[in-house]
């Protein structure tokens, strides 16, 4: 085995000179990618409606081609998951990646061409690869297998005259990895496809204990759903007495500061390390690159042309977006997209802040629609994470879950607040301390809530309720968002979320 792991890593570092190079020539990298593009699709049905073959360059696209969301895009879709082809995308479009909905109650299904597939999801992974391994070139990773805790959403097929099929992207990687990667993974195809969460988290926890796993992949969530019932199974204390050589989690989709204090206790080894990557049903999209930072690298040559709106304009019917060269540091940008399976600057709806430039590195900020400003303090989930991570840290608390949402006027009080249901694994040494650090530390990082907080004139002291065991996991089965890339919504401006949860612990 330690043969082959030689072997597997000298493969995996060859790509990191390709890497290299869209690092040194970003922009030059997007426009010859934007053109290529534009080149594919200008006879499709919408490359013909916008005159694909007479754009030469960003401003004209961008004054073509109007800024999308998915119901903008739904029409063409539909009748691509109907079998029609020559749509968006020139090539047949056999695989719809089932969006976990979170800025919605209706589902969305991502088309998922074949050049998505190669060129941007298993490129993505094995990019991650080839940077874990350029970072830690003694690394045993490939003596073991890989863990991959996927969708729950099985395989499924629209109808018996279209030729195409649906599932979480997870699933849909899955079922079309290549023969070495699913050698390499961990749970059997089967089991990973499983639709009932709770009967897959059983099988999961009984296979995967047999194995040896020396790496992970998952919602941070879910992650430690299995593992602790893994531990549970096996009767053990730390997942390092059934699993000795794991050392990489491979994490996305949430911020992983709240967990770190968790996954530490899990996981008791000084030679464990986390990568952050930002993965989602339109495409993949950056890599944590470097040993000492959590910022990502923007993946640049995964056949996606990015654009990015300020977000102040975020929700204007003609958003100004700009291009790589024109980016600001530390700013909040929606992040717009044009892919090689034809979605045409489409917003997907997260916002990102750039932390460098040249290479540009990013960090995920929030999403469009999941934040408070019910009294123009502008919390964005960033801030939470932040919020909450200093709170754990300052009264030794280790969380599991958590929301937040406004707490409106009412004819009792003038200044309203955030009402927060947090679920801890470990409560805090003192309730009120945690609120004071979370509450400060929101102040200190955001201006307009400290400036609605001064003299509780708009704001009071937040809220906080700190809920049962499990509490989240039964919301999230209620509402058929067990598992996978489901994920708990952190902030809402409505209190669509607290309310129903407080309903639930109530009952």
């Amino acid at each position: 085995m330690s043969f082959l792991n030689s072997i597997i890593t000298w493969l995996m570092k060859k790509r990191i000179h390709e890497v290299e190079l869209f690092m040194k020539y970003p922009t030059e990298v997007q426009q010859e990618l934007l053109e290529k593009l534009l080149f594919a699709a200008r006879y499709t049905e919408f490359g013909q409606k916008y005159h694909f073959d007479e754009i030469k360059d960003l401003k004209t696209y961008q004054e073509r081609v109007p800024v999308s969301d998915y119901n903008d895009l739904l029409p063409y879709i539909e009748r691509m998951m109907r079998g029609e082809k020559n749509i968006l995308w020139p090539s047949d479009i056999k695989w719809f990646a089932k969006s976990s909905g979170t800025t919605s109650t209706r589902s969305k299904f991502i088309p998922v061409s074949e050049e998505a597939l190669e060129n941007c999801h298993f490129k993505g992974g094995k990019d991650m690869l080839s940077i874990y391994v350029n970072n830690y070139p003694d690394t045993k990773l490939f003596t073991g297998k890989m863990l991959s805790i996927g969708g729950s959403q099985q395989i499924n097929q629209f109808d018996e005259n279209a030729n195409s099929r649906y599932g979480d992207v997870s699933a849909v990687i899955m079922k079309n990895l290549p023969l070495w990667a699913q050698i390499g993974r961990t749970p059997s195809l089967d089991i990973a496809l499983m639709e009932n969460w709770e009967q897959k988290l059983e099988k999961m926890a009984e296979e995967t204990a047999k194995e040896n796993v020396t790496s992970i992949a998952g919602v941070p969530t879910w992650t430690i759903v299995l593992l602790k019932r893994i531990l549970e199974q096996e009767g053990k204390q730390s997942i390092l007495e059934i699993w000795p050589d794991l050392e990489l989690f491979i994490h996305g989709a949430v911020a992983f500061g709240p967990y770190r204090d968790l996954f530490k206790k899990l996981i008791p080894s000084p030679g464990m390390h986390y990568m952050e990557t930002y993965n989602a049903s339109e495409g993949f999209f950056g890599i944590q690159d470097q040993v000492n930072s959590e910022e990502m690298l923007l993946m640049l040559d995964y056949g996606i042309f990015y654009e990015f709106v300020p977000f102040e304009e975020v929700g204007s019917p003609y958003p100004k977006a700009v291009g790589l060269a024109e980016v600001e540091l530390d700013k909040n940008y929606a992040m717009v997209i044009s892919t090689n399976a034809g979605l045409w600057r489409y917003n997907i709806g997260d916002t990102i802040k750039f932390t460098s430039k040249f290479p540009f590195r990013i960090k995920i900020s929030g999403r469009t629609k999941h934040f408070i400003n019910a009294f123009g303090e502008e919390v964005i989930v960033e801030n939470a994470e932040k919020a909450i991570t200093a709170a754990c840290e300052s009264t030794d608390a280790i969380i599991e879950n958590f929301t937040a949402a406004p707490k409106y006027f009412d004819h009792e009080n003038a200044s309203g607040c955030h009402e927060w249901i947090i679920e801890f694994v470990k409560p805090p040494s003192d309730a009120d301390k945690f609120r004071d650090v979370l509450d400060g530390k929101l102040r200190e990082i955001n201006s307009d809530y400290d400036a609605k907080r001064f003299k509780d004139i708009a704001l009071k002291q937040p809220i906080i309720h700190q809920v049962e065991r499990d509490t989240f996991f039964r919301w999230m089965k209620e509402r058929g968002k067990l598992g996978g890339q489901n994920k708990v919504p952190r902030l809402a401006n409505n209190r669509e979320y607290v309310d129903d949860i407080l309903k639930l612990i109530l009952a």
